[in-house]
């Protein structure tokens, strides 16, 4: 009722309401640098490397046409993607080789067991990915599917084992009222009671943060009992980010959960696109963050890595399209670091009980290569005809770059 009273007061002045931005303060921006490396239980730093080509290597590990459940916008060689170069490399860490996953291993090791996504796109990208990869493992295996929102579930009934995705591309609640989407910083909400059962939790989040516009996922912002129209995105994140560890450490068993954070997925759109997705409002962030961007340092590691296409304007494009190989330079962070991961990494330091964090962001970084670009089922003709502006350059190819991220999961549960 306290949420109701709350509402009916804004809805009552709304007319005098002026598009409002809360600046709260960001712990993140006086966080230590940021660095790779990680205590794992293993000697190995599985995130620190680079990308081989080893056309010796069985990759990918499925084939499109024999794995229905990828979705249009991932099936990049259904839709016409013309090289397969792309699916020959593998990630190579810097002091060890990665076990070859064994996918009858795994359902063996989980049997009766669910493992489940909970994220937006980018977690159920890699859902399918493992599904791809259990089923090419374990062809006759009888399964079941069952598709919903936000819960779906894909069940290999000879393993009792079930691999779900359920769709919080916040963490934190949404919910509506009179119409209006209203984002809640500080609450899990009813969401949290399907999280609790799984025996494998791996969580994202991210991109949502950043939409503006049509692309926007709520109408408020609900934080401390009040409401804005908007409000700094990376201060939004962060709120978010603690109120879903703090459920974390009091809602799930860790003598019987084992709890994963998978890192931001980084885009490959140009600068400026770039720049937009990774830190929100522009309009604040240009001011704050300019001398970053315009940093000889930071940016000398991407130009001369990408193909570049001359357009109408005197700049060059450098998007995913076109581009068929990794970043070789492993020296540096491939641009501007995502100041997303830098909370990320700041919260999950935070937590009483820490999750595993899948620090993918650096090893995908690299793979400007390995995005839908324009062969998604999603794009009309004329929108394939306009790379500049149709290019996906934020999810991933399947088969693609996921499977290495569940090669890694594979790599962190049972080794």
């Amino acid at each position: 009722m306290a949420h109701m009273s709350s509402f009916f007061s804004l809805l009552l002045f709304l007319h005098f309401l002026v598009p409002f931005q809360c600046h709260v303060a960001s712990s993140s921006s006086s966080s230590a640098k940021y660095h790779h490396n990680r205590n794992h239980s293993s000697a190995c730093s599985l995130f620190e490397g680079s990308w081989v080509r080893d056309e010796e290597y069985p990759m990918p590990l499925y084939e499109y046409s024999r794995c229905p459940i990828i979705d249009p916008e991932f099936n990049c060689q259904m839709y016409g993607r013309p090289d397969s170069a792309y699916l020959t490399y593998r990630w190579k860490p810097l002091s060890c080789d990665l076990p070859r996953f064994n996918g009858i291993e795994f359902l063996m090791k989980m049997e009766g067991k669910t493992v489940m996504f909970v994220g937006d796109s980018l977690g159920r990208n890699q859902w399918q990915s493992l599904i791809c990869m259990l089923s090419s493992a374990a062809p006759n295996a009888r399964t079941q599917f069952l598709s919903g929102d936000p819960l779906s579930t894909f069940k290999f009934l000879d393993y009792g084992m079930s691999i779900s995705f359920y769709r919080a591309p916040y963490l934190v609640d949404v919910d509506v009222f009179q119409g209006k989407r209203i984002l809640r910083l500080e609450e899990v909400g009813r969401n949290g009671d399907a999280w609790k059962s799984a025996d494998v939790l791996s969580f994202n989040t991210g991109h949502w943060w950043t939409h503006q516009g049509s692309l926007q996922g709520w109408d408020y912002v609900n934080l401390r009992g009040k409401y804005y129209q908007d409000m700094d995105r990376l201060a939004a994140l962060e709120i978010g980010m603690k109120t879903w560890a703090n459920w974390v450490d009091n809602n799930i068993d860790r003598s019987r959960t084992k709890v994963f954070f998978q890192a931001i997925s980084p885009t490959h759109y140009n600068l400026s696109q770039l720049f937009i997705s990774q830190h929100g409002l522009i309009t604040y962030h240009v001011r704050r963050f300019a001398k970053r961007i315009t940093s000889p340092m930071r940016r000398s590691p991407v130009p001369n890595e990408w193909n570049t296409r001359k357009t109408t304007t005197l700049m060059p494009t450098k998007n995913c399209y076109g581009e068929t190989a990794p970043i070789r330079d492993t020296s540096s962070y491939p641009g501007p670091y995502p100041e997303q991961m830098r909370i990320v990494d700041m919260v999950i330091r935070e937590m009483k009980n820490p999750a595993y964090l899948m620090d993918t962001t650096f090893l995908s970084a690299l793979r400007k290569d390995g995005h839908p670009s324009i062969y998604s089922g999603e794009l009309s003709p004329q929108q394939r005809a306009n790379p500049d502006h149709s290019a996906d350059c934020s999810h991933w190819c399947l088969p693609g770059l996921p499977d290495t991220w569940n090669e890694l999961l594979y790599t962190a549960l049972f080794y």
